[in-house]
């Protein structure tokens, strides 16, 4: 075999396993970071929403979670989106009580502004005011309904009551 030959091969074999080698670290960079818990800026935890979970306030925040969410946390935010299986990790379900009762508002905000992957920053296509509202409604998602009331989804008008029996 020709030295050249030979070294083509050696020089083959090291690129393969300096590829091989750099393909494994960004992976196991990549499970890392997705896996460590979400920081929030010490500035955002105390945040208070300035706006009240008015009518007005939640229908603009439902148009822009069914323009903007919908896909990955599903129309409910259960998480269940036709894209949710796609993502890892996988959308945060709102409905959850858990996930929501420790989290201050200032928290969620900070979530929505700065996005993690998958999920998009909306710090640019968002103002302030629209993050503020879509925090009402992801709040309003873990919130338990009337027993004698018909579910709605928070995308749609309830149901029109009939008065015949």
């Amino acid at each position: 075999m020709p030295a050249h030959a030979s070294l083509s091969l050696q020089l083959r074999k090291i690129l393969f396993a300096a590829i091989l080698f750099l393909t494994l670290a960004v992976v196991i960079y990549w499970v890392i970071l997705e896996n460590k818990p979400w920081v929030v800026p010490e500035e955002y935890k105390s945040l208070k929403n300035p706006l009240s979970p008015s009518e007005s306030n939640l229908n603009v925040a439902r148009q822009i979670y069914g323009n903007e969410c919908t896909q990955c946390h599903g129309q409910r935010g259960r998480g269940d989106g036709p894209e949710a299986k796609q993502h890892y990790p996988l959308p945060a379900d709102f409905t959850d009580p858990k996930l929501l009762k420790s989290a201050t508002d200032g928290e969620v905000f900070y979530w929505i502004t700065a996005g993690r992957r998958p999920m998009p920053s909306f710090k640019r296509r968002l103002t302030p005011d629209q993050r503020w509202q879509l925090v009402l409604l992801v709040r309003s998602f873990s919130q338990p309904t009337p027993t004698n009331s018909v579910p709605t989804s928070p995308l749609k008008p309830a149901p029109e009551k009939s008065n015949h029996q």
